[in-house]
């Protein structure tokens, strides 16, 4: 059995032929496959079942649908979802249905590379979640950026977030957009070089600071500058600040490296 398990893990994991002919097959029937041999032999191993598990998963939202037709992608993705999250946990999504009561405020960036529930493996139901170029909190303003405020306002007051987390990170083009704007002020876009100078205080402090620094040594510093300047923003919103003088809600600024795999934190005071 053990040597029979071996070969279909092999098929599965080296490049020979009869791996190439198991991508020309639906990755359903690989699966379904796996899942025969797992169930006939109640006695396999369980390190032996894990990978079992890992290599249906790896076909099932991986590789095989990698280069599909979008709408095929996404319905794998979901069926992967349904199927190895929403379905073994019913009881966390039964207390969801009820209500939501996350700890954590987060800002992150929309780059596609630092989703933050894949970062920190936030649960469903644990942080609420905000995304925009640079990961940017701008300041309070009813009109300019009534969009931001209210998201600030239903989660500080409403659901009563304890913890507000600010994520910059390494190769950010909204920093790098920022640090190119000329010092004349011209723009070249319709809406990024306005909103990433929501941080020029920033970029000017870097410049100083830095100077002598090469422009990809101070675009790192500026990633961190810029979560500071958002940090000092949120204290614009009354019901923040006075979440911090209270200590109900205490701030928190991130830099997460994808490049290096690092990820530090510090607080507001720090």
């Amino acid at each position: 059995m053990a040597g029979r398990l071996r070969r279909c893990m092999m098929l599965c994991c080296t490049k020979n032929p009869v791996k190439e002919e198991m991508a020309k097959d639906t990755f359903e029937e690989a699966i379904a496959g796996l899942q025969k041999l797992l169930s006939e032999k109640g006695e396999l191993e369980g390190v032996a079942a894990a990978k079992v598990r890992q290599l249906t998963a790896e076909l099932e939202g991986g590789s095989a649908v990698k280069h599909s037709h979008p709408d095929e992608r996404l319905r794998a993705g979901f069926h992967h979802f349904k199927k190895e999250k929403y379905e073994r946990n019913p009881e966390l999504y039964g207390e969801l249905a009820k209500g939501q009561s996350p700890k954590f405020l987060v800002f992150a960036c929309s780059d596609s590379r630092v989703c933050p529930s894949h970062i920190l493996n936030f649960q469903p139901g644990e942080a609420f979640i905000v995304r925009n170029i640079a990961n940017m909190v701008p300041p309070f303003d009813k009109t300019k950026y009534s969009g931001m405020g209210a998201a600030i306002e239903y989660a500080v007051v409403h659901l009563k977030v304890e913890n507000i987390l600010v994520i910059g990170h390494s190769c950010c083009g909204g920093i790098k957009g920022l640090m190119s704007i000329p010092d004349d002020g011209t723009t070249q876009s319709d809406f990024i070089e306005e909103w990433v100078a929501i941080c020029k205080h920033a970029k000017s402090k870097v410049k100083t600071e830095w100077k002598d620094l090469d422009i990809t040594e101070q675009c790192t510093q500026l990633e961190k500058e810029a979560v500071n300047v958002s940090l000092a923003n949120l204290l614009t919103y009354p019901y923040v600040n006075e979440g911090v003088v209270k200590k109900t809600v205490s701030l928190k600024g991130a830099h997460y490296d994808f490049v290096k795999g690092s990820f530090e934190f510090w607080n507001l005071e720090s």
